[in-house]
């Protein structure tokens, strides 16, 4: 199957897709900075660079969006159409990078937190955000 746009078309929509200072992550943003906790943003000094890094409490958050990470049996992940295969390709990789990370990070004492995109849509948000709170308070608690 071909791609609906031309590809000039595609580059340009390509280039607008943001990869830091995202809807989602400044929605988590604003909400710990409410509740008093002061971050870093995009560390580079730690693998993956996380969005955000609590590092009084060892604790950093990645905000993954459920498409470009591959969010299992979620709606918002959907195989595209058209260079199935490439696409495949690439998210797998996107994962198995993550995970790397993941692991790296808890090795050296850190805790990762993963939130995904869908856990912020309107009525699941203070839920969600909730439960991070908690979890990076607990991590305090070690």
């Amino acid at each position: 199957m071909t791609d609906v746009h031309d590809k000039e078309t595609r580059s340009y929509n390509m280039s607008q897709i943001k990869g830091r200072d995202t809807k989602p992550e400044t929605v988590v943003r604003s909400y710990l900075h409410s509740q008093g906790l002061r971050f870093r943003l995009h560390n580079k000094k730690l693998p993956g660079k996380p969005d955000i890094t609590l590092r009084k409490y060892q604790t950093v958050i990645f905000v993954n969006g459920c498409f470009w990470h591959g969010h299992k049996k979620c709606k918002y992940f959907v195989l595209p159409k058209t260079r199935t295969e490439w696409w495949k390709n690439k998210i797998v990789s996107t994962k198995k990078r993550d995970q790397k990370n993941l692991d790296k990070l808890k090795k050296n004492g850190w805790t990762p937190l993963v939130i995904w995109e869908c856990e912020l849509k309107p009525n699941k948000r203070e839920e969600n955000l909730k439960r991070t709170l908690i979890n990076i308070l607990k991590g305090a608690k070690k």
